[in-house]
């Protein structure tokens, strides 16, 4: 590692150069802060410090200072020089310079204990960043196995829901791309259409609650199984929300309530979907039998992509409906049982819709 001096004096200059030799450094030299950004430039991950003049031709130590300082921020930098003193020495430090010793220099230990100063400030500084460093990466990886397990978590939470209802857990993966596809055509964020892809397989969570007397009957549902099965909303609001039962219950008897983020907008979307997916555009849905403005968009999606996905698949009850009954289906509901907006996305982009089911099919 090499100390580079930078001074228009020669014999200062070849001095300090002597000096610092005597210390067991190797030297570079230049005669002005244009010479001397030139050997910075071809050494510098080899110029450990630099000791630099200010009044000096060509350019002068300001100005060096304000270009190394923007190359190599954490070079420790020393100025030696006799003008001014207080007032150069504050601008001197401003600039980017780390110390500042006076000429003329009548004492070289004076150099010694400044150079080592200054060098073990940078040794801290980058044992400071090595560990800032090992530090953001291991919080990157924690991070990343936290996510690897929230997501695995939440696929075996919705397939099993999806079980009891005699599916392959395909159904809850297809709503999930394809509502993040939507979302996508109009307008979502990116990270918001990642969260609904992550959220809307939770959609019928709530099933886990319902009998299978009840959930897997070939026939009608009288009026007493029909509103049970309806709960399943709320419950999976409950299941995805506050770990004390009562607040659960509480926090899913009104639709703002449970859109409340509480510091986890993760699950208030899923619990939002939970609770909000079968709400319909005119009114008339349930729980709450909200008009379709005040549905979050994100439910508004989900709200048809769960009955596309429905009706596009084999049920005990039914064949599965064609690609052409779907799509009438679909569009016949518009203004009605869905958002019109949700129906243009969804008609426009049908090939990339029927390709996710292609590519999800089971």
């Amino acid at each position: 590692m090499s100390v580079l001096v930078i001074d228009d004096q020669e014999g200062l200059r070849r001095s300090l150069c002597a000096y610092l030799e005597d210390m067991d450094y190797e030297t570079l030299e230049a005669a002005d802060g244009r010479l001397g950004l030139e050997v910075l430039d071809t050494h510098l991950p080899d110029v450990e410090a630099v000791i630099v003049d200010l009044n000096m031709p060509v350019m002068d130590g300001y100005a060096f200072l304000a270009h190394a300082s923007k190359r190599a921020p954490d070079l420790p930098t020393i100025v030696l020089s006799g003008v001014g003193v207080v007032d150069d020495a504050i601008r001197a430090m401003r600039a980017g310079a780390w110390d500042f010793i006076t000429k003329p220099l009548h004492d070289f230990n004076i150099l010694q204990l400044t150079l080592d100063k200054v060098l073990e400030r940078a040794r801290l500084l980058r044992e400071n960043r090595a560990y800032q460093q090992r530090l953001e990466s291991m919080v990157r990886e924690r991070t990343a196995e936290i996510e690897r397990t929230r997501r695995q978590i939440i696929q075996r939470l919705s397939r099993a829901a999806e079980y009891k209802d005699n599916e392959t857990g395909m159904h809850v993966i297809r709503v999930g791309e394809i509502s993040a596809l939507l979302g996508r055509a109009l307008g979502l964020p990116e990270d918001r259409c990642d969260m609904l892809r992550q959220c809307a397989p939770l959609h019928d969570v709530g099933k886990i609650g319902i009998p299978d007397s009840i959930l897997l009957k070939p026939g009608a549902l009288d009026s007493g199984e029909w509103e049970l099965m309806r709960r399943h909303c709320s419950f999976g609001c409950e299941l995805l929300g506050p770990l004390e039962r009562g607040e659960a219950r509480a926090s899913c008897t009104s639709h703002r309530v449970a859109q409340e983020d509480e510091g986890n907008p993760f699950l208030a979307l899923a619990r939002t979907l939970a609770l909000l997916h079968h709400e319909r555009w005119d009114g008339t849905g349930y729980p709450f039998g909200l008009p379709g403005p005040d549905v979050p968009l994100e439910a508004r999606i989900v709200s048809l992509v769960d009955v596309y996905d429905a009706l596009r698949s084999e049920r005990p009850y039914k064949r599965p409906f064609s690609r052409e009954e779907c799509r009438d289906a679909i569009a016949a509901g518009s203004g009605t049982q869905f958002d019109p907006a949700v129906v243009r996305a969804f008609l426009d982009n049908l090939d990339a819709i029927e390709a996710i089911r292609e590519r999800w099919v089971g």
